[in-house]
C-alpha cells in the first residue's frame, strides 16, 4: 500500500474544519471535534500502510475532540492506537486513565472506548503528532493485561519508548524507499517494540496499574517464550520452573486471560513460519523446512493450522505475498 497525504491548502477556509475532520474519520477514528480555530483551520497529515500497522503523522491547530459510544456503535475498527507526541501538547482521557503528554510522549488507546482527546498549538501555531493504529489481535496481549495501561502516559525519552518513537519517526520519513516486504517486517517490528514497552510499564509500577500480580507473570512468561521459540525441546514445565512456580498454576494463569501455555506457544511458532513466508529472502527454502524449523514436522497438520489461522494455505500465502494480494 502507498502513501496518502491531506492538505487543506487549496480547501476554502469556510470548509477547512468539515472536510479535516471527515478525512479523520477515514483514515484515523470518527469523532466529534471543536476548535477554537474552526473559521481558519488548517492541518496536514500524512498516512502510510505498514500492513496490519497504519501510521499517521499529523500537524495542525489546537482542537478538542471526543468518541462516544454512540459514534463507537456507528463505526468501529477495533483496534488500538499509540498516540506519540512530536510537538506541542496535548492529552488523552480514557476509563480511569488521564495523560497529558510533552513531546515524545506516547499513550495508548482504545477506539472500542469512549475517550476524549485535546492538543494545543506550540510557539509557531501548530501541534504535532504521530498516530499509530492497528487491530487489537495484532497486539496478541489480553484485554485485562492492556486496560489497565490504556490512557496512561509513557515516557518516549529513553528506553524503549525512545527507541519505538525514533523508528516511527524513520519509518513514516522514508515510506517511500520501502518495498512491500519492508513494510511488513517494520510492521512487525513496531508490534513486539510496543509490547517490550507495555512489559516495561507493568514491571516498573505493577502495584498502581495491575492489582493482579498474575498478569504481570503472564507477560513475563510470553515474553520468556518468544525469547526461547527457536528450543524445540521447551514445554509448559521447562516455562514454569524457569519462573519458579509450578505448572498447574502457571495453566490457571493463562486460562484466566483465555489462553494455554501450549496453545499460545504453538500460535507464536505459526507467526514465525508466517513471517518468514511473507519475507521474499526465503523464497528458496521449501515451505516443509520453514515449518520443521519451528516445530511443525507434518505437512498435513501445519497446512491445516496455517491456514485456520491465517485464512490461507502456506503455499497460496507466499504466492499472494508477492503479488502484493495478503495484507
Amino acid at each position: 500500500m502507498g502513501e496518502c497525504v491531506v492538505r487543506l491548502d487549496d480547501v476554502p477556509a469556510g470548509d477547512r474544519f468539515e472536510v479535516w475532520w471527515e478525512s479523520v474519520a477515514k483514515a484515523v477514528v470518527s469523532v466529534e471535534a471543536f476548535s477554537a480555530h474552526a473559521e481558519d483551520f488548517w492541518a496536514e497529515m500524512r498516512s502510510v500502510d505498514l500492513g496490519p500497522v497504519h501510521l499517521t503523522r499529523v500537524s495542525c491547530v489546537g482542537f478538542e475532540a471526543h468518541r462516544s459510544a454512540s459514534r463507537i456503535r456507528r463505526s468501529d475498527p477495533e483496534a488500538y492506537q499509540l498516540s506519540v507526541t512530536v510537538g506541542g501538547r496535548s492529552g488523552l482521557e480514557q476509563g480511569h486513565g488521564q495523560a497529558v503528554l510533552a513531546p515524545t510522549d506516547l499513550v495508548l488507546y482504545d477506539t472500542s472506548r469512549p475517550f476524549k482527546a485535546w492538543s494545543a498549538a506550540d510557539g509557531d501555531g501548530l501541534s504535532e503528532g504521530l498516530i499509530v493504529q492497528f487491530p487489537h489481535d495484532v497486539l496478541r496481549l489480553s484485554e485485562t493485561i492492556v486496560k489497565p495501561l490504556l490512557g496512561r502516559r509513557m515516557s518516549g525519552r529513553h528506553g524503549v519508548g525512545a527507541i519505538l518513537g525514533g523508528l516511527l519517526q524513520q519509518s513514516l520519513s522514508n515510506a517511500g524507499h520501502l518495498l512491500a516486504a519492508d513494510r511488513g517486517r517494520l510492521s512487525t517490528i513496531v508490534v513486539d517494540l510496543l509490547t517490550a514497552l507495555l512489559a516495561h510499564e507493568l514491571e516498573k509500577d505493577p502495584d498502581t496499574l495491575l492489582p493482579d500480580s498474575g498478569q504481570v507473570l503472564v507477560l513475563r512468561v510470553q515474553d520468556f517464550v518468544e525469547r526461547h521459540l527457536d528450543d524445540l525441546s521447551l514445554s509448559p514445565a521447562d516455562i514454569a520452573a524457569a519462573h519458579h512456580v509450578s505448572l498447574r498454576h502457571l495453566q490457571r494463569l493463562f486460562l484466566q486471560e483465555g489462553l494455554t501455555i501450549s496453545g499460545w506457544v504453538r500460535d507464536r511458532r505459526l507467526e514465525r513460519c508466517r513471517r518468514a513466508l511473507a519475507d521474499p529472502l526465503t523464497d528458496s527454502v521449501p515451505i516443509n523446512v520453514i515449518a520443521a524449523r519451528w516445530g511443525f514436522i507434518s505437512d498435513a497438520h501445519f497446512n491445516r493450522l496455517f491456514r485456520r489461522t491465517f485464512g490461507l494455505p502456506p503455499a497460496s500465502y507466499r504466492r499472494h505475498m508477492r503479488d502484493g494480494r495478503v495484507r
